[in-house]
């Protein structure tokens, strides 16, 4: 029994008294799962968990009946954690920055990896600022293998339009885990840019997302 361990091994004690990042992924996910099961402790059933999906990421990516299924889980605790998965991205989102320039920003890409990172198709999407660099919105316009044959300018400029933007951040995913952009991927850019400049719309970056890892063309000097 857990209750029974020392204090400072607790998991949620521990938290208290060190922090959430002081945490393993077994320990973090043993606090979200509250009681273990029958012959078994919750922090042994969160690394058994672990064991199987593979990671916490794969937990988080996990479709409703995979999840449903394990032991120790259910539909209770899936929809529990759709939930904190949506607080997350919307605490993120609340965290851009909304007068300064979003190319470099630490908090952009962790909105984008946030949003994108556990999807198990390519989705290819746009941040629209305007002129100010505030955030007007974020859309997700292309899904499936992406490649310049499926990627439509016409798309993103008529979304420009709409919703004014002066500006945009273009990203994608790779859900390969890769971050580096391929041939195609800087094809597509240099077509949208084109696109965009017509109407003055700047693209400011384009930011390929893989798992916790991204990639920004502006900082690689791809624009």
């Amino acid at each position: 029994m857990i209750k029974d361990w020392p204090e400072h091994e607790r998991p949620r004690e521990k938290l208290l008294h060190q922090g959430a990042n002081s945490l393993s992924d077994a320990e973090l996910l043993a606090i979200f799962l509250r009681t273990g099961v029958k012959g078994c402790h919750v922090v042994d059933l969160a690394r058994q968990l672990l064991q199987q999906f593979g990671s916490i990421s794969a937990i988080f990516a996990a479709d409703r009946f995979s999840f449903c299924q394990k032991q120790g889980l259910g539909l209770a605790k899936f929809v529990q954690l759709q939930a904190c998965l949506e607080m997350s991205k919307r605490y993120l989102a609340e965290q851009l920055p909304e007068q300064t320039a979003l190319t470099s920003s630490v908090a952009t890409r962790n909105y984008l990896i946030a949003e994108l990172r556990a999807e198990h198709n390519e989705f290819f999407a746009a941040l629209l600022l305007d002129s100010q660099h505030q955030i007007i919105g974020f859309e997700r316009l292309f899904s499936g293998t992406l490649d310049s044959a499926t990627i439509y300018p016409r798309v993103v400029v008529e979304l420009a339009l709409k919703q004014q933007a002066a500006a945009v951040i273009l990203c994608h995913n790779h859900p390969s885990g890769v971050a580096e952009p391929s041939v195609a991927d800087q094809q597509i850019t240099q077509r949208l840019i084109d696109a965009l400049r017509l109407i003055e719309v700047k693209v400011l970056d384009h930011i390929i997302v893989a798992q916790h890892q991204s990639y920004s063309f502006a900082e690689h000097g791809k624009l």
